[in-house]
């Protein structure tokens, strides 16, 4: 009985020294992690500073400057609205600079991005005519008739001369607060995901100038004179002149938002590849949202006017049409959903990240793209974008 006893303690013993044991281990390696959580967490960079650039492809629907006076010129000109167009892209630069305090999963942020663009093109469309030769017999004298050649050179051609210049300029600034909620993908738990709260301020501006001048139908006008020829009259014909119109016309258009409104955010980043020490590879994309309340302003000059020659004389007949200048000057205030959003790659080396992929933000009506009248339209940035990010104050 006393040996029963004894094995029955001994097994006891046995169960009480392993679960023990185990709980030892379990406890060990609690500590462990938790000593290489707070370890990492110690040496993670508290502030981010991260430099970057984008292709910009430009989405602007400015109305194009088409006056009633420029429909005469010849159809074998191209149009002037197919050289009116401004820049359909630009290089943006963007800044911003992160801070997360210790221990903490709040984040601060303050980001720019500005970016610019212009474009120049002087385009000159025109005929090439031959000078008017004409040879007749003058009068002849008792000793008989000569011939008499008479050259008249073109004083003016058909022509369609376009001069445009195109300049925009576009910034957007943003404050944000957020708080980093974890996130575990591709078997990891070492993700991030960033809630958002904030402001934006959203700054575009344009500026266009534009000089049409054309002569549509320009030709020579004859006249038929008779000449004496032994005991006949003959009738020459003779270039009496050259019949020409020179339609001119300008705009001149400068158009604005401004507008600052609450913003959302959220910005995730999920390794899944490597790890810091030796170089990590992320999935990274972002999804923000504002409504932005500002005033759009626009303001435009334009003029035409319209000279025909008629040749008849040595001077000619000047006959000119000039409407009255047309100024409009419009201000009102809007408000501007904005939605935007990206998608890229990662690779960080400890403190060292660089970044790049495609990222799109949308304005919607934030514009007055009008001539006479209000034309409320969209502006849109998107393309590819990469950039580098060092970390300080681990």
């Amino acid at each position: 009985m006393s040996e029963l006893i004894n094995k029955n303690d001994n097994r006891a013993t046995i169960r009480w020294k392993l679960l023990t044991g185990t709980s030892a281990l379990v406890l060990a390696a609690h500590v462990m992690a938790t000593e290489g959580v707070q370890a990492e967490e110690a040496d993670r960079p508290q502030v981010w500073i991260e430099l970057g650039g984008q292709f910009t492809q430009l989405d602007n629907s400015q109305e194009t400057f088409s006056p009633a006076l420029m429909d005469v010129r010849p159809s074998t000109f191209a149009p002037s609205e197919s050289y009116e167009k401004p820049s359909r892209s630009s290089i943006d630069e963007a800044a911003k600079l992160s801070f997360q305090p210790k221990n903490s999963d709040w984040q601060f942020s303050v980001s720019v991005r500005y970016g610019r663009s212009a474009v120049k093109k002087h385009v000159t469309q025109q005929t090439n005519p031959l000078p008017f030769v004409k040879y007749y017999y003058s009068s002849a004298p008792p000793t008989g008739r000569h011939l008499t050649k008479q050259v008249n050179y073109p004083k003016a051609v058909q022509f369609a001369d376009t001069n445009v210049r195109n300049s925009e300029d576009h910034a957007v600034l943003d404050f944000q607060v957020g708080k980093d909620v974890g996130l575990g993908l591709f078997g990891r738990h070492d993700g991030s995901s960033v809630f958002g709260l904030g402001v934006r301020f959203a700054q575009f501006h344009s500026k266009s100038t534009i000089a049409l001048k054309s002569d549509p139908d320009w030709h020579f006008s004859y006249k038929y004179f008779p000449s004496l020829v032994g005991t006949k009259f003959l009738s020459s014909k003779f270039a009496w002149g050259q019949v020409y119109h020179s339609n001119l016309a300008s705009l001149q258009a400068s158009r604005s938002f401004r507008g600052v409104g609450p913003s959302l955010s959220w910005n995730a980043s999920a390794p899944f590849a490597g790890n810091l020490q030796n170089g990590e590879v992320s999935l990274d994309w972002s999804v923000n949202a504002a409504l932005l309340f500002g005033r759009q302003r626009t303001k435009v000059h334009h003029q035409t006017t319209g000279r025909y020659h008629d040749g008849k004389y040595a001077q000619g007949l000047s006959i000119t049409y000039q409407p009255t200048p047309v100024n409009k000057t419009r201000s009102r205030s809007v408000t501007v959903p904005n939605v935007g959003g990206s998608v890229g790659l990662s690779w960080q080396l400890q403190d060292f990240k660089m970044s790049f992929g495609y990222r799109a933000d949308f304005f919607f009506n934030a514009v007055d793209d009008g001539i006479d009248a209000r034309k409320s339209a969209n502006r849109a940035f998107y393309g590819p974008y990469a950039s580098v990010s060092i970390g300080l104050g681990g």
